[in-house]
């Protein structure tokens, strides 16, 4: 039976001009994670991850090195990719400018507030702003990432994906409804990983937003969520 390691990748940088990009906290906890991972004997047949920098970045931490796109065992798939949340955000603004002000404070609880009430009404079809993708188009993509990882998978494989592809593909296994889905979305840690085995017809979950790796009493304030 065939098994996946489903990450999410390290500390991005929240607030910054980029966000696409690992923080030093970020490479830290990547290097953490493949610590762990070579500790325990644990290789990998495949690498997959999603287009975005974050994910390489995050992959090539764990695994002290490059990523080589001539490989025969890594590949990309931009179904692992995160929803434009930035673009979700503002458009719940844009419909409840009474909030704004409060958002302005830069503070994180507060924005991930609003991004929970946006991703809600997202999930409804109720964000009346242009938007580069449904709901039902995000669900759609990620499941065809997870048909192209039961495809291509054998052995013990690495996913390199963010908080909301993570979310929606345990969703999928799980068939939870959209708001659980929302729910597990915003517990997804950086670096977090869920264990997931791989039938002939279908996904079986064995752990969720797993951090051995961080959960240390050596290792202080390396819990991150964004």
């Amino acid at each position: 039976m065939a098994e996946i390691y489903l990450v999410r990748h390290g500390q991005a940088s929240f607030g910054a001009d980029n966000y696409d990009q690992l923080s030093d906290l970020g490479h830290q906890q990547s290097e953490y994670l493949g610590q762990y991972f070579t500790d325990r004997d644990i290789n990998f047949d495949h690498i997959i991850i999603g287009t975005q920098h974050r994910h390489r970045q995050t992959a090539e931490s764990i695994l002290g090195h490059p990523l080589s796109d001539s490989a025969a065992d890594y590949d990309s798939h931009s179904g692992l990719n995160e929803y434009d949340f930035s673009v979700l955000y503002k458009a719940f603004m844009a419909q409840h400018p009474d909030t704004e002000a409060a958002a302005k404070e830069g503070n994180r609880r507060i924005f991930y507030q609003r991004l929970k009430l946006a991703l809600k009404l997202w999930s409804e079809d109720r964000l009346t702003e242009d938007l580069p993708e449904s709901w039902t188009d995000f669900k759609t993509r990620v499941a065809d990432a997870l048909t192209h990882i039961q495809n291509r998978v054998t052995g013990t494989c690495l996913v390199v994906s963010s908080g909301g592809p993570i979310s929606m593909a345990i969703g999928h296994i799980l068939e939870l409804n959209p708001p659980k889905i929302i729910d597990l979305n915003l517990q997804v840690k950086n670096t977090s990983f869920s264990h997931i085995y791989l039938g002939q017809d279908r996904m079986h979950l064995s752990c969720f937003n797993n951090i051995p790796h961080l959960d240390r009493m050596d290792r202080p304030d390396v819990i991150t969520y964004s």
